[in-house]
């Protein structure tokens, strides 16, 4: 499937989801940093809502910090993007080929699938990810350029073995559970490692 249409469906599928939130949900703390569930929201909106140059100035002040830039963007867009207005952007930039640069579809999709986690899993949602969504986020994230770009965690050394997808990763000690899981633990979203199993799991928590 074109990586491009996942991420439209991926994007509506989390909008979807986004909906069935309450004015309290929005304000609670996300998985993200010190984000709400609105700024991780607003961060998602960043590439269609914040031009290139706003990025560039932002990253100027931050003395060449991209992470911190990137903080100052979402939480500047939040006041400006009501949640509606993040849900609303979501559905309408959906099929929007935006990439960072040095990245490809992955990163967005990748981005799509962690970020969701980030928002519901504290309020004890979550919503489905596709099988293949699953499939390409999940490689992406043991590739050094996700270490470098992403903050993943390392995975040397760990078997990764999701029990909703025909593939296994690395060698190893063995982790299991859902490919979710699995990735969004890969991205430092240490509560998702209470789903999974094996003597990989406590390796993979302390390389945080």
């Amino acid at each position: 499937m074109d990586p491009f249409a996942l991420i439209a469906a991926e994007r509506r599928s989390l909008a979807d989801a986004l909906d069935g939130l309450g004015a309290d949900d929005w304000n609670q703390p996300s998985l993200c940093g010190a984000w709400t569930a609105h700024q991780v929201a607003a961060h998602l909106n960043a590439p269609f809502a914040v031009g290139k140059g706003t990025f560039v100035i932002e990253i100027v002040k931050a003395r060449g910090s991209f992470d911190k830039a990137n903080e100052k963007v979402a939480v500047d867009l939040a006041t400006r993007l009501d949640p509606a207005g993040c849900v609303e952007g979501l559905r309408a930039n959906a099929d929007s080929h935006f990439t960072p640069p040095g990245f490809g579809p992955e990163a967005p999709l990748t981005d799509t699938i962690v970020h969701g986690g980030d928002i519901l899993q504290p309020l004890g949602r979550l919503h489905a990810v596709a099988a293949e969504a699953l499939a390409i986020s999940l490689p992406f994230l043991t590739s050094a350029k996700a270490r470098r770009g992403f903050g993943a965690v390392d995975a040397e050394g760990l078997q990764l073995a999701p029990t909703d997808l025909d593939v296994e990763l690395g060698a190893g000690a063995r982790v299991e559970g859902p490919a979710r899981s699995i990735i969004c633990a890969l991205a430092g979203r240490t509560p998702f490692l209470d789903d999974l199993t094996g003597p990989g799991v406590e390796i993979l928590r302390t390389r945080r």
